[in-house]
Formats: C-alpha cells, structure tokens, sequence
C-alpha cells in the first residue's frame, strides 16, 4: 500500500501500533522496550523497564536515541540509564530482577536491557555469570544486547562475543536484519522468563546501522510455552536465598535444557528450504543467512531449484545451545552439511558433537571452517562475502549438480578478482582528526619523547607520524608502561587519556602508576562530549577542576592544566594548590619540564571538541567569533607551513597556473586557528565579516523537465552510495530509503561508517523492492549495484566500491570534485589522481554508463554547501531514471 499520502511521521516508529514503520536497527532497539510494555499491559501485566549499558560502535548511538524518546518512554514506565563502563551498568541491570523478591515493589516484573560493544562484553564476564546463576524474575526477563564488530571497521581488533556469553552460560540469539530485532527482542525476553536466564543478543553493523522497513503488528509475534518440558517446582526465576551449588544445578540440570525447548516450542530454528530428496544440507545464523540466501540467488538456485537439486537450509536463530533432537532431525539423510557462520566456529562445534555417538549410518560429513583434506575455506577471519559463500556451495554441489547459471556467476567472479588485483593509481581516504580538532594540538609531543595512545579519537594519533606507537584496551592507559620500565634506559613516557575514557576506568590505571612510581605523564584530553560516537555527554559529573582535586588525592604532585582559553579559569578557577595554567602555546615547554619530573605527573589539555562547537554554533549555544581567516594566493608559496602547524583538513590545496597554493575551506572551518601560528605572510584576517550569500536560482519560470522512466523494482534494485564522513552520505540513504517506505515499497539501506566521521571513507548500500520480503542480504553482493552514487570520487575508485559494479548492470554518476585527503595535509606535494580514478571507475561499468560531474562546486555556487551537492547528485540521478522512487516521495521524505 502507498504510503505518500498518508500521515506519516518520524515518530511512527515509536507510536504507530500496526503496520510498517521506518527506523534503524538502533530505534529498533528503543521500540522494542515500548512494543514489550505494551504486550504485557495488554496481557494484564504492571511492568516496567530498565536499560544500562556504555557506547561503542555499532552501538553507539543508542544512549542518544533512549535520550531523544524520553517522551515516548516515560509514560510506559521504561527508565534509561546510562552506564559510568559497561561491567557497572551490567551490575544495575542485574539489581532490576531483584526488585520483586522486596517489599515495596511497585511492578510485577521489570524487564531489563543491557547493551555494550563487544568488549564490553569480555570486560562483563564476572557480572554476566553471576548474574545469570542468580536469573531473572518472573515476569521480568533481561536481554543483554552485545555490539560486536567483525571487520574491525571502528574497533581496535575484531571482536566476537559469543563465546563469552557461552562462558557464562547464556542463551544466545542472533537476529539476521532489523525486522528480526523486534521479532527475536520479544521472544528474547520471554524465553529469559520462561528459563531463568539472561539472554545474549547479537548485534552487528548489518542489523544495528542499518535501515529498514518492518511490520511492527502487536500480533506479529505469538509466544508458544513448550508443552514437552516440566519446570521444577520452584519454577527457574530468581530466588534467594540460593546457595552457590544449587544455582549451579539449576543452571546446568534445567534452565538450559528450558531454553531449547522454547526454541523449539517457538520455531527459533527453522528449516527455511526443503527437499523430498535431500543431500546436502546448510546451516546457518544471522547475516551469514542473508549471505546464503544471496548467494543462493546469485547462483540461480531457488526454493523450487533447490528441492530439485536436493538441498535443505537450516536458518538457526538461536545459535547456543543447540538442539541435539533438532539437530539430528534436519542432518538426517543428508550426505553433507554445511555450516556458514562468521568468526569462530559455534554452531559447527556443538553439531559434530551432537553427531558423533549418532548411528553411523545417518550421520553426514560436517564441513565449515575447513573442508574434508583442511582446505580453510569459510575463514573464522574477516568477514564472509555472499561471493566467498557462493563458490564453497557451488564447489559442495558441483559432484552432483551443475548449471549455466552457477557456471557464469563463478565466471564473473574470477573475472573481477583478477580486475580487482591489477595495480591501480589511487589514493586513500584515511579517517583523520576534524577540522579544529583539539587533537590536533594537544597531540603533538616534544622532540625525543614517545607516547601512548588508548581509547577515543586521540588513537588516529597512531599514523599520524608523531612517535605515538601503542595502545591499550579502555582503561589501561599507561599501565603496560609500569611493565616496561624496569627494564629499558629510556626514563619517560606521556600517556593520552581521553575525558570518557578517565571516567569510565582510566583513572585506575593513574592510580597503578602512582602505586609503581613510574615516571610518566597522562595527557587528560578534556573535550567536553564523548566525540568518538557521536558528541555525548560523559556520564556524571566530570569538570577539570575535579580531575585535578582527584588527580592530587590520588598522589599526582605536579599537574598543569592547559587551554585554548586559559583566562576563564581566572574567572572560575577552583584548583588544588599549586596547579598551574597555560595556554596552548605553550605546551611544548611545559611538556618538556614535565618530562623531567620524578614519578606521574599530569597535563590536562581542556578544548572542546571541534564536532560539538559547531553542533552547539549551529544551535546557538556557544558564541562563533566573528573572524575568519584567508590565505592570498598570489603570497601563498604553496610550502605546506600552514597544514604542519594545524594538521588540519580545512586547509585545502589549490592548484593555479603558478602552482599548488593553499585556501581555507569556509564550509568545513571550525575556526580553531591554529593555522596562524607560523610565519606565513600570505594569510589575512577579516573581523567581523560574514560570508557573501551565495548565488539564488533566478526566481523565473523554467520549462518543466521531462518525468524520466522509474527503474522497476520487481527484483530489487542496488544503489550504492559513497563519500565522505561528516557531508550526508547517510543523510541520502535514509531520504531515499523513507521515500521508498512512503511509497509502500519494501526497502534496507546499510551505513558502512567505521570511523567516517572523521573524515573517512563512508559506504551506504540502498536495496529497494516492492515488498520487504523480496530483500536477503542488506549488503550488495559483488556486481549488484544497479546505480553507484559515487559522492567522492577517491571512495567510488576504492577496491569495495569497485566489486560491487557490474559492466553489464551498474551505472555511474560521480561526482569528480577534488576533496583534500589526509595524505595532502602530511605531504605538501602529495598528488590527487584525478584521471586514473576516473578511468578505474569507468573500467567497471559500461562506456556509455557513467557520469562525471563537479557537483560540489555547483552546490556551492547555488547553495552552499557538502549536503546540498550529494542532494545535487540525487536530483541528477532521477532525471537520468536511475532512482526507483517517486521525486514527490523524494522532496517529501
């Protein structure tokens, strides 16, 4: 049903009772808190719930969206709090199941939520056992939501967390794409109540960041209580007092043998595709199974194909414990099982278990990670492509089955790999500081010293030259140091340690130097927002005088405080006695005295976050100078002076008939103007000046241009979106994913950001279809992308982009523009390959299916800025009928 002239709204997605709704995999989450409320009031339940956790990718912005609801969570009775570090929030979560076993209790039950990235997980593991021996109420139940990162794109290593649930003996389930967040969110919590346990929940970037169009009927889900299971007497839910062995043999005797019979009362697991003669049988979880399903089609195999050929598809929904009956069930008389899962091997490890007392007679080769003779064909590393996934069935099958179909595709495969491998003249969009970063400063270190990096924006410091070579977990800032020292000549290291990051545990690892007498120097990076995900407050209450009053009490003698603005501290300064204060400028003196200071000694370098001034300047909340700052071009030399001393992206090279001189961005300018500080004659100054308005489109009739053909959308039709973090690369797919919900179509769009809003390479994948169901995978598959939307040329030329494109498909519009890269602020002379990236993504796609355009000098002639020019591009594209959504739908979402 079109939805274009209905009422719709953004807060559909957390009002609307029945229908479809448009939201992330992030409102997801928020929503289901509010779909569980209502169920119960409806079942005539007096609930509430409790969410705690700590940010991360891909969970980052959740704390920001359970904030921006509060109107809708309030009234149902669902409080959020924000956890100080994840292991703490675990511990209040834990505390929500024991507010019935108490007088006073105001609810029958409060169900509760907690999420963190994966190594919040490992860092919960004590909380999480104990937790989950003591359960869960009744008619509470808790979901522990875990954000892991399987190709490292915004995370110091890959992280997995099911084995760690595992450890602790929890349930796990793992929801394939958002409309399962809801789905398995709601059996979650009552599969916690029905066992006792807590319940992991696995989420990735394919579920969490991205976007899609979901049935959120109240109807939709319907618990069934297993009728082959008989609950102790006492039932499984919390109780107390429980001695520690009896918690152990509930846990082990019952309440995991009572999740798998949910499952199976519940149909957790599934047999998706079948056959009246199978032989080779796949199983699989999550985005592996979109991946499947992907390359299922990619191999021409449908449901109807796939009972000729003899395959049976096993969709698991709860990946541990499995099912020793269901298990047996499906692999009988098959010859063969596949088992596609990303990362380590769970599900391939209990099915061989379950198989291996099975009569011989009945119990097929498991193939997975590796094949029969050792070959690593499904590896635990990386992450798995429907393409990788399509090759290992093709291989599987190809003794007994083979087709055109199937031959072709591998044919295309090999076919763009050896394109993919030939060298290429490109360059890369590497994440770097914002413009007017704090980090730009106050990372810089005096000649000879060395550093340490941790956790925050200040890790981009790593590969930024400036003898910052290690890292540590959140939290253990400086302490490999106190492990090093005894046993090297070298006296001394500075050690960067971000706001959040002292908050949330960093300021143990100062005690623990303190304790060792090491000599060394924490950089307390004072931003004022937790920038890395997204501008957060830090949780509580946290001012730079309470880091020097805690910082003395801890035993830190000498600290020195450093701004951008020291005279306000003239003003409101409330320091312990002999801290002193500096500008900026003179930070390299002051960290060469504190290099020479016995034992730990700290600097805290209070600037607020170039992110959050311009967010708070837009608002109003923060005064914007009104100075801006120019380079002459016929002074400027073009020696780069300018980009050494800021490190900043704002300034931009400009190539003129006399050379490559240099310009400030006026769009990106946070004006932190650091650029000042050399010697340069070539910058000007203007006070009190304010950009002249650009251009307006001529207020005239035009003649109206003709309606271009709308693409079909009976298979579903590919758009792949690139650019740059920070310019509204995101802000396309989500425009043109509602316009597709307003039409009623079915739609996903996955955000590939990492850390993009640093100036990183960003990737959407759009999929659009006139139904959700007709959408598998949320990522196009290698050569599916019927439109590119190459926002940035260096990103639309990279190897990713480039394996999604099709000669015989795709088509191209990009926009051409020289955007600066880091590389350009490092090296001066550093080269921007216009041509070769131009001809690499014309080598992809037809000759008569490309557009090259400057949109963004057209943007900033008529409007003004990077959004307007990807909006630009989409305007583009639709009049070239290359946009499956109506303009009306366009203009209204």
């Amino acid at each position: 049903m079109a939805l274009a002239n209905l009422d719709v709204t953004l807060d559909d997605k957390y009002t609307l009772e029945t229908g479809r709704v448009f939201l992330t995999g992030i409102q997801a989450l928020v929503r289901l808190t509010l779909m569980q409320r209502r169920r119960d009031a409806a079942a005539g339940l007096n609930t509430a719930c409790f969410v705690s956790g700590y940010r991360g990718s891909p969970l980052g912005g959740l704390d920001k969206q359970f904030w921006s609801a509060k109107r809708f969570l309030e009234p149902n009775h669902i409080h959020f709090q924000s956890g100080l570090n994840e292991d703490l929030a675990a511990t209040t979560v834990w505390g929500s199941q024991q507010s019935s076993l108490f007088r006073g209790a105001r609810y029958d039950g409060v169900f509760g939520m907690w999420y963190g990235k994966g190594p919040g997980v490992d860092r919960c593991g004590d909380v999480f056992k104990h937790a989950n021996a003591e359960g869960t109420s009744r008619y509470g139940g808790v979901l522990a939501i875990a954000g892991d990162d399987h190709a490292c794109k915004s995370s110091t290593l890959p992280h997995q967390s099911e084995y760690a649930f595992m450890d602790a003996m929890m349930p796990v389930l793992n929801p394939s794409n958002v409309q399962e967040i809801l789905d398995f969110g709601i059996i979650g919590w009552a599969l916690s109540r029905y066992c006792g346990c807590w319940v992991g929940f696995k989420t990735i970037a394919e579920t969490a960041d991205s976007s899609a169009s979901v049935y959120v009927s109240p109807d939709r889900v319907n618990i069934v209580i297993p009728e082959d299971f008989v609950l102790p007497q006492q039932g499984l839910n919390i109780r107390i007092p429980a001695s520690p062995m009896e918690k152990e043999d509930l846990l082990h005797r019952h309440r995991l043998y009572a999740a798998m019979a949910f499952a199976r009362a519940n149909s957790l697991n599934t047999t998706v595709i079948d056959s009246p003669k199978p032989r080779f049988g796949i199983i699989t979880t999550g985005k592996s199974y979109l991946d499947v399903k992907q390359a299922l089609d990619d191999l021409g195999i449908d449901a109807v194909k796939a009972a000729e050929i003899g395959i049976r598809v096993l969709k698991v929904g709860m990946t541990w414990p499995l099912d020793k009956k269901q298990m047996r069930a499906f692999a009988y008389g098959l010859e063969e099982v596949l088992v596609v899962e990303e990362k380590r091997a769970v599900m391939e490890n209990q099915l061989k278990e379950q198989l291996y007392n099975w009569d011989a007679t009945h119990r097929p080769r498991v193939i997975g990670k590796f094949d029969e003779i050792g070959e690593w064909i499904l590896p635990s590393t990386g992450e798995l492509t429907p393409a990788r996934i399509a090759r290992v069935i093709a291989g599987r099958i190809g003794r007994f089955h083979q087709s055109e179909d199937i031959q072709q595709r591998l044919t295309f495969l090999d076919q763009k790999e050896q394109a993919l491998s030939k060298p290429r003249d490109i360059i890369q969009r590497t994440p770097h500081f914002c413009s007017g970063c704090p980090h730009n400063v106050s990372t810089r270190l005096p000649a000879g010293s060395e550093a340490g990096a941790g956790i925050g924006c200040h890790y981009m410091v790593t590969w930024m030259d400036r003898n910052t070579h290690t890292f540590t977990h959140m939290g253990g800032e400086g302490a490999t140091w106190i492990g090093r020292a005894p046993f090297t000549d070298q006296k001394h290291i500075f050690q960067n340690l971000g706001d959040g990051t002292y908050f949330h545990s960093g300021h143990l690892a100062i005690r623990a130097a303190v304790a060792a007498g090491v000599n060394i120097t924490y950089k307390i990076l004072y931003n004022d927002a937790v920038a890395m995900t997204g501008g957060q407050p830090v949780d509580g209450s946290l001012s730079v005088e309470n880091i020097a009053h805690q910082m003395r009490s801890e035993g830190v003698s000498r600290i020195a405080v450093v701004s951008d603005e020291p005279e306000k501290y003239v003003r409101r300064g409330d320091f312990p006695e002999g801290i002193t204060i500096h500008h900026r400028d003179e930070l390299d003196q002051l960290q060469r005295e504190l290099r020479e200071v016995k034992g730990v000694s700290a600097l805290v370098y209070d600037q607020t976050c170039a992110a959050e001034k311009r967010r708070r300047r837009k608002r109003g909340l923060m005064d914007d100078p009104a100075e801006r700052v120019f380079i002459h071009e016929m002074v400027c030399e073009g020696c780069g002076d300018c980009s050494t001393q800021s490190n900043c992206l704002s300034v931009i090279p400009v190539e003129t008939e006399y050379g490559r001189k240099r310009a400030i961005d006026q769009s990106a300018c946070n004006k932190d103007f650091s650029c000042l500080k050399g010697f340069c004659p070539s910058f000007v100054t203007v006070q009190g000046a304010e950009l002249r308005k650009t251009r307006q489109i001529p207020n005239r009739p035009m003649p109206a241009l003709p309606e271009p053909m709308i693409p079909d959308t009976m298979k579903p039709y590919n758009i792949v979106i690139t650019g740059v973090g920070g310019t509204g690369v995101v802000t396309i797919g989500a425009i043109l994913g509602m316009a597709a919900h307003l039409e009623g179509k079915g739609c996903s769009a996955l955000d590939m950001t990492g850390l993009a809003q640093k100036y990183g390479a960003v990737t959407s994948h759009l999929r659009i279809a006139n139904r959700p169901e007709d959408l598998t995978s949320v990522r196009i598959a290698a050569g599916g992308a019927n439109l590119l939307l190459g926002c940035d040329l260096v990103v639309a030329a990279g190897a990713d982009t480039l394996g999604k494109l099709n000669s015989e498909l795709s088509f191209a519009v990009v926009n051409d523009h020289q955007s600066a890269t880091a590389e350009l602020v490092r090296n001066p002379d550093a080269t921007f390959p216009t041509q070769q990236m131009r001809q690499t993504v014309q080598d992809a796609v037809a000759r008569d299916n490309i557009r090259f355009i400057d949109a963004t000098q057209i943007a900033k002639k008529l409007m003004g800025d990077s959004i307007a020019s990807n909006l630009f591009m989409v305007g583009y594209a639709y009049q070239l009928g290359k946009i499956p959504v109506s303009l009306g739908a366009i203009e209204r979402a």
